[in-house]
C-alpha cells in the first residue's frame, strides 16, 4: 500500500503544541485491506529568536554586548540573555555570566515576568517588547557591570491549549502562622493520561516547611545515602489519577517562621506519542504571596 510522506516543516515556531497539518501514513508491512493507521507527528524541535538589546559600559573600558533570546520547547516560552564580554581597544571576547529579571510586554501591558534565564507559560503570537535587568559578570575579561536593556521579539507560535489546570483556595500567607492551602489539579483533555508530578516549592532560607497527610506526597530526600535528611521547604506528589471532570486534591499545611515567602506550584504532566521523546510539558500553577506581620499592626 502506498505511503503518504509527512508535511514538510517550512517555519520554526516558538511553541512546544504546535498542530501539524494532518497527514497519516500507512504503517509498512500492515495487511492489504486494513484500515491506515494514522501516526501522531512529531513535534517541532525548539526554536529560538534573539535580538541585539544593548551595550552594558563600564570603567577601564568595560563592555558586554547583550542579546535577549526566546525560545520554546515545552509548554512555555524561555527567556535568556547571552553576552559576549571585552574591554574598549581589545579584539579578544568572553562569554558572559548573566543573570537578573527579565519583563514581556505587549502594548504596552506586562504580560510575564521571570528570572534570566527562565521562562513562563507560552504568551501567544504577536510582537512583544523584552527587557531585562541584567548583571554581566566575566571573570577572563575583567568585566562587572549591571544595567537594563531591550529589545522587540516577534513570536509566531499559537498559544497552546490548556490540557491542565492547577487552582488555590488560599493566596496570602504570613510570618509566624500555620495556613492550610487546597490545591486543585484538573486535567480538561482526552490526550495522553492521568499521569502528572504536582510540586511546591517555597525559599529555603525563609525556613517555611511544607506538610501533607497526602500519601502521594513526599519532601524530597537531600544529601548522599545513606542521609534521610529532607527538604522541608519543598514538596513533591505523584498524582496518577487525573481524569477530566475528576480533579484530584492536595491539602498542604504551610508553616512560617519570622521571614516571609511566597510558594510556588508547578506540574509535569503526562502526554504520550508513541515512543517519540516529547512526552509532556511543564505547567506553572498559582504563587502564594507573603504579607509581612508589620503589615497587619504586629
Amino acid at each position: 500500500m502506498p505511503s503518504h510522506p509527512r508535511p514538510r516543516r517550512t517555519t520554526l515556531v516558538l511553541t512546544a503544541m504546535a498542530v501539524l497539518a494532518a497527514a497519516g501514513w500507512t504503517a509498512a508491512g500492515q495487511p492489504a485491506g486494513a484500515a491506515p493507521r494514522t501516526l501522531a507527528p512529531e513535534p517541532p524541535p525548539p526554536a529560538m529568536l534573539c535580538a541585539p538589546a544593548g551595550t552594558l559600559k563600564g570603567e577601564g573600558g568595560q563592555r558586554a554586548s547583550v542579546s535577549l533570546c526566546a525560545s520554546g520547547g515545552g509548554v512555555g516560552t524561555s527567556l535568556s540573555a547571552p553576552a559576549t564580554c571585552g574591554r574598549a581597544g581589545s579584539a579578544v571576547r568572553y562569554s558572559c555570566r548573566t543573570s537578573g529579571t527579565w519583563t514581556l510586554r505587549r502594548d504596552g501591558r506586562t504580560v510575564a515576568t521571570g528570572p534570566l534565564p527562565g521562562g513562563r507559560e507560552n504568551p501567544g503570537p504577536g510582537t512583544y517588547e523584552v527587557s531585562g535587568t541584567v548583571h554581566v559578570r566575566s571573570s577572563p575579561a575583567g568585566v562587572e557591570l549591571r544595567g537594563t536593556v531591550r529589545a522587540t521579539l516577534t513570536l509566531t507560535g499559537p498559544k497552546p491549549v490548556i490540557t491542565h489546570r492547577i487552582e488555590a483556595d488560599r493566596h496570602t500567607l504570613r510570618p509566624n502562622t500555620t495556613t492550610t492551602v487546597t490545591y486543585t489539579v484538573s486535567r480538561d483533555s482526552d490526550e495522553g493520561d492521568g499521569s502528572a508530578r504536582f510540586g511546591l516549592i517555597g525559599e529555603e532560607a525563609s525556613g517555611v516547611e511544607l506538610t501533607t497527610a497526602d500519601p502521594r506526597c513526599v519532601n524530597p530526600l537531600v544529601g548522599r545515602y545513606p542521609s534521610s535528611a529532607r527538604s522541608m521547604y519543598a514538596l513533591d506528589c505523584a498524582l496518577t489519577d487525573l481524569q477530566p471532570g475528576r480533579p484530584s486534591t492536595v491539602v498542604v499545611r504551610a508553616r512560617l517562621a519570622e521571614s516571609c515567602t511566597t510558594v510556588v506550584s508547578k506540574l509535569g504532566y503526562w502526554m504520550p506519542r508513541g515512543q517519540t521523546l516529547y512526552t509532556g510539558g511543564m505547567l506553572a500553577g498559582p504563587t502564594i504571596t507573603c504579607t509581612p506581620s508589620s503589615a497587619h499592626g504586629h
